[in-house]
């Protein structure tokens, strides 16, 4: 049915929807402007951002949930955490490591909660990128690690949060796992030292 424009209901309903659609596929161009992190822009490093979640079980990766676990999978960029009593679960989407060579997998643990983590670059970064600063404070805008980190027993390797939100769901990571920060609050809350953690 046209209205006395002659303009039809579905032309105009068609019209909105390519006009919304065409409104947030336009890029985020002050996030760009405003990124936190020491690393090229990531819309020209990485192209997608993609979460597979896919069920998984702890029984198939940890013996029992004593001090809870954290089941990091790689392939599908999430991150799962059962409480020792199996009462809480969480399933949150995260950033992975950049390349294969970056990735570590197996059994850690948490073995450290920090508030405002200071960030430092690891010789292998300043190797690659020498005009990063040597040293970022906790809770300076330009830390990547966000408000809250797991330190974990492997040296240089965390479960943090991104002030850059672009990054989840990506392989975008130098070795870490990245969370939005409203998630890794929650985990940090719900974690302890002695968690343990599988990346698989």
């Amino acid at each position: 049915m046209a209205d006395r424009n002659g303009i039809s209901r579905r032309q105009l309903l068609g019209a909105g929807a390519a006009f919304l659609g065409a409104g947030l596929a336009a890029p985020a161009f002050a996030q760009q402007a405003n990124s936190t992190e020491m690393e090229a822009d990531i819309s020209q490093s990485t192209r997608h951002n993609v979460s597979a979640f896919r069920t998984v079980n702890w029984q198939d990766h940890f013996q029992s949930t004593r001090g809870g676990v954290i089941l990091c999978d790689i392939q599908s960029r999430a991150l799962h955490y059962w409480s020792e009593d199996q009462s809480i679960y969480r399933l949150y989407p995260t950033s992975v490591p950049l390349t294969d060579e970056l990735t570590r997998l197996g059994m850690t643990e948490v073995v450290d909660k920090v508030v405002a983590p200071p960030w430092r670059p690891t010789p292998s970064m300043r190797e690659r990128n020498p005009e990063w600063p040597e040293f970022v404070a906790g809770g300076d805008p330009m830390n990547p690690l966000g408000p809250y980190a797991l330190y974990l027993s492997w040296q240089f390797y965390r479960i943090h949060g991104t002030h850059d939100t672009r990054k989840i769901g990506r392989r975008s990571s130098n070795g870490c796992i990245g969370l939005y920060n409203e998630h890794i609050a929650e985990l940090f809350q719900l974690a302890t030292v002695g968690t343990q953690v599988k990346l698989i």
